[in-house]
């Protein structure tokens, strides 16, 4: 197989998250460069397996955050440019490594990694990336940079086997579901931003307003994710519809539902989700038992909440065309439907 180096995203109807990435896209290119020469290796499954899925496609929202972040800093250097190839590396290395513990076969509409290069080179290569990045960090030389960024990648692996823990707990509580994406999803989102101002060497307050931003954008970018796992079309989400309830993953939805519902609804949970003895039209089930008790809705609702947080954590920065951008990323976030 031939390493795939196009990496620009592919086309589709405008959205503000493409207007924020044009604002940054002379950067993004530059950190697109860094990522092709930096996940080359002399052993070729790994820039050909790294290659497929960073080709992909996506949303190449993380990176865009850390230079859009940068640029509401008034940074004038290069060195967001590395943090934000790192924080593609460090995504890509969880993606890889989430798909084999879902056992996913899709991501982002095509076949995942795993079902093509199978789960140990799939593994392998996610620890590749994550050395990597650490080498990139190296290189930038900011001690702050390397604390945030490698506490960051610990919290999602410390996000991953707290997710262990809660699936197929129809018990789950919604505090401990939060903790789980808090630490799996939205960390990153936050470091990400974070590192923006922390090159540009911009005082903790905005540090600290940078890393609420991401933390609040990524708890509602999973929030409405999850939602999108019972609604959505497989076309547009690029997974398969239902992936979670097949999976026995509990998430927002499923916990709304289940606390709501009575004791033959959740008995229903319980078989399908804790025992996962599914049959056929329990998903369909599943769907109209959470738009009875508002669980779709509701969770929505609650990342309107996360994005109203996120919304005020910009409030300390002048109005940019940059901030603008971030604050329109917000609402596509919540009201997207892939």
């Amino acid at each position: 197989m031939a390493v795939v180096t196009n990496l620009e995203p592919k086309r589709r109807k405008s959205t503000p998250l493409d207007d924020l990435t044009a604002l940054v896209a002379d950067d993004l290119s530059a950190v697109n460069e860094i990522i092709v020469q930096r996940m080359h290796s002399s052993v070729d499954m790994i820039p050909q397996l790294a290659g497929y899925l960073i080709a992909a496609g996506g949303k190449r929202l993380r990176p865009v955050l850390t230079l859009a972040a940068a640029e509401l800093c008034g940074y004038k250097g290069e060195d967001h440019k590395m943090l934000a190839a790192v924080v593609e590396f460090i995504h890509t290395a969880t993606l890889l490594h989430d798909d084999v513990v879902d056992e996913s076969d899709l991501r982002r509409g095509l076949a995942s990694a795993n079902a093509v290069f199978g789960n140990k080179a799939s593994v392998l290569v996610g620890d590749f990336l994550f050395s990597r990045s650490f080498e990139l960090m190296v290189e930038v030389g900011s001690l702050d940079v390397l604390r945030i960024l490698s506490k960051a990648s610990a919290v999602i692996a410390e996000g991953e086997v707290l997710q262990l823990r809660t699936t197929n707990d129809t018990e789950t509580s919604e505090q401990a579901y939060l903790e789980v994406i808090k630490a799996k999803t939205a960390e990153l989102f936050a470091a990400a931003c974070r590192v923006g101002a922390v090159v540009a060497d911009r005082p903790q307050a905005e540090e600290l307003a940078l890393y609420d931003y991401g933390m609040n954008l990524g708890i509602a970018f999973q929030l409405v994710d999850d939602v999108l796992d019972y609604s959505a079309f497989q076309a547009k989400l690029g997974k398969t519809v239902g992936d979670d309830f097949r999976e026995g993953k509990i998430t927002l939805p499923v916990v709304l539902a289940f606390r709501r519902g009575n004791d033959e609804e959740r008995a229903f949970w319980r078989r399908t989700m804790e025992e996962l003895d599914q049959q056929e039209g329990d998903l369909e089930r599943a769907q109209e038992l959470m738009a009875r008790h508002n669980a779709l809705k509701d969770t929505v609702e609650r990342a309107r909440h996360y994005g109203s947080i996120a919304r005020d954590a910009l409030g300390l920065f002048p109005d940019t065309p940059v901030k603008a951008a971030l604050l329109e990323v917000l609402d596509f976030v919540i009201e997207r439907d892939f």
